[in-house]
This record gives C-alpha cells, sequence and structure tokens, in this order.
C-alpha cells in the first residue's frame, strides 16, 4: 500500500532512500531510452551447452566401469545489470578509489618533498665542496711559498760584480779653479770619458751609506803650524768636501794599529782649508781626535802627483795619515800629498 505521509512527517532515512529509488528510476528509464534508440547493446550470451548423452551400463565380467562424467564447468554469470551510485557495493568501490588517491597524492608529496631535499643536499656538498677546495689551494700556495723560500735560502749568492770606485782612478779633491769661467767644479776632464757616470753615483751623488760614529772615528783634526783646526767628516764626495775635512772611507781610524787614515780638503775653494798645506815639512807635528783621546802624528814627507796617483791611498803596515789637496793654488791640475806617521 503507498505511503500517503506528507513529507513533513518522513524521517532522513526515509526521504534519502526516496531520493535514492527515485534516481534508480531515473537511471533505468534512461537505459531503456538508450536500448530503444540503439545506443545500448546487451552482451551476448554463451551458446547453450548439448546435452549429456546417457551412461551405458556395460558388462561387468567385459569391461571395467568408466569413470564417473564430469561436467564441465560453467561459467558463472557476468553482472550486466547497472550499478549506481547509491548501492553499498558502490559507496565502497567509491571509498576504495577516494582512499586510493589519497595515498597517491600523499606518496607523490613525500616524493617530492624527498627530491626537494635531495637537491638542497646536493647543493650544500657543492658549497662546502667548492669552500673546501679554496682552502686546499690556499693551503697548496702558502706550502709551495714556504718551499721556494727554503730552496732560495739554500741557493749560494753569486758574487756581485765589482763596481769601479774612484777612489782607483783619482786621488779626492779635485776641482776646476774658482777663476774658470764656470767656477770651481768637479773636473771631469781627470775621469775617463767613459766612467763619467760614476762622478754622479759616486761623488756628486753617492750611493753608499757612510759608516756611523763611534768612539774611534776621527772627528777634529789640529794643525798648529798652518793654523788649521777643522772638524773632520765621513767620505771624500763632492758634498762631503763642501762641509770641510773628509775622510776616505776605508775603515782606518786612528786608534789602529795598522792602516793609512786619509784625509782630504779643497783649496781655493769650501773654505780653502789646505791652502798652505806645501807649507808643511818633515818633523811638523799635528793631532787627531776622537772621542776617546788625541793622536799625535809627524810628518815624513811630501809629494806633488798626478790626479791618477792612487796608490799613495794604499793601506800601510804601520799607522798612517796622509793629507791631500789640489796643486798648485788655483790651477789645480795635480795634487799635494803630505805623508806622517803616528807617534805615541
Amino acid at each position: 500500500m503507498r505511503d500517503k505521509r506528507p513529507v513533513d512527517e518522513l524521517s532522513v532515512e526515509e526521504l534519502e532512500r526516496i531520493l535514492a529509488i527515485k534516481k534508480r528510476e531515473e537511471r533505468q528509464a534512461k537505459l531503456q531510452r538508450m536500448k530503444r534508440s540503439g545506443r545500448l547493446v546487451e552482451p551476448e550470451m554463451p551458446p547453450p551447452l548439448p546435452p549429456t548423452l546417457p551412461e551405458v551400463q556395460l558388462p561387468v565380467a567385459t569391461a571395467p566401469a568408466a569413470p564417473p562424467s564430469v561436467a564441465p564447468a560453467v561459467p558463472a554469470k557476468r553482472q550486466t545489470s547497472p550499478h549506481f551510485e547509491d548501492d553499498p557495493d558502490v559507496d565502497k568501490d567509491l571509498k576504495h578509489q577516494d582512499k586510493d588517491r589519497f595515498w597517491k597524492a600523499f606518496v607523490n608529496q613525500s616524493l617530492l618533498l624527498v627530491e626537494i631535499a635531495a637537491v638542497i643536499g646536493l647543493v650544500f656538498l657543492g658549497y662546502n665542496l667548492l669552500i673546501a677546495i679554496g682552502a686546499l689551494e690556499k693551503e697548496t700556495a702558502t706550502a709551495q711559498a714556504l718551499a721556494d723560500e727554503q730552496r732560495r735560502a739554500g741557493i749560494p749568492t753569486i758574487e756581485p760584480t765589482p763596481q769601479i770606485q774612484l777612489a782607483s782612478l783619482v786621488l779626492p779633491g779635485g776641482h776646476t779653479p774658482p777663476t774658470a769661467p764656470d767656477g770651481g767644479q768637479f773636473n771631469y776632464n781627470e775621469i775617463p770619458e767613459g766612467l763619467h757616470y760614476l762622478v754622479e753615483s759616486q761623488l756628486i751623488r753617492p750611493v753608499i751609506a757612510k759608516p756611523p760614529v763611534t768612539a774611534q772615528t776621527a772627528l777634529q783634526i789640529n794643525i798648529p803650524k798652518l793654523n788649521i783646526d777643522a772638524t773632520i767628516v765621513q767620505g771624500t764626495d763632492w758634498e762631503s768636501l763642501k762641509a770641510g775635512v773628509g775622510q776616505l772611507i776605508n775603515g782606518a781610524n786612528p786608534s789602529d794599529d795598522n792602516g793609512n787614515l786619509v784625509l782630504a780638503a779643497h783649496n781655493d775653494i769650501y773654505g780653502s782649508i789646505f791652502r798652505y798645506l806645501d807649507l808643511l815639512e818633515i818633523g811638523d807635528e799635528f793631532t787627531i781626535r776622537t772621542e776617546a783621546r788625541y793622536y799625535t802624528y809627524r810628518i815624513t814627507g811630501r809629494e806633488i802627483v798626478e790626479p791618477d796617483a792612487v796608490q799613495v791611498m794604499h793601506q800601510t803596515d804601520g799607522p798612517t795619515a796622509t793629507l791631500i789637496t789640489c796643486y798648485p793654488y788655483q790651477v789645480d791640475t795635480q795634487r799635494i800629498v803630505v805623508f806622517a806617521e803616528r807617534i805615541d
């Protein structure tokens, strides 16, 4: 009997059931319309099986009993009826499909995260590898530099090329006379033409450092006969002789038991300190002072030589002193040299 209750008296379960029935009826009607229009094809049924033959009874004595006949298995009939979303089996399949899709999505996202983490790890490893390579290169460069320095330290030093010194060519103090057109200047004519560069490097602007003053360095010369009381500077270059009496840098000191203490000064320019050096005679005495004491010298000889007579400046076996200046006065083409020995 048809239920005639109004809709508001039905429960939710009853309404859902009615809605499911309505949907089923609509689908059934749609399938019927598709079948009539030829859009739905029924599956072919398998042909009927042939009837089984009756068993034939054979005599027991003449033939063994035949095994019982086994009927062939008939395949189960396929379900051809449509499935609806509100059927319980369909709900289960949908749930399984949703579950499968969820797990597939979860697995895909997990794999994506793993790949991203792997890429980040590779980038981090590459960065650390570059830093390690840079540090290794620096350590290698430092080790190579240290090894190179050690090897260089083991290489023997090459003997320097001997440099020509003016003291081995010409006596100090040479200059043109003050009456010359250019006044008193260094006399280049005393130096071979190819060695003029030595004047610039050794005499005009010397590059050799002067030795420091010690307690044994000659500081002052006093010649009573010529009324000379002058300080002594280290060096016989052009600038040193401008300051006064210059001492040849040859390592000799007044206190040494051996060596030739060579002193030079101008005779007609820059104070003309040795102007009357030619008045000294054998037996005259003079003193040279250091920080520690005075040393007395007695003149043993005098000589006029050419500018290249450098042998007068050679070292001696005893404590001696040599005084040098240009000669003649305001001509300055030669040198006057005074020799003396130290007396204690």
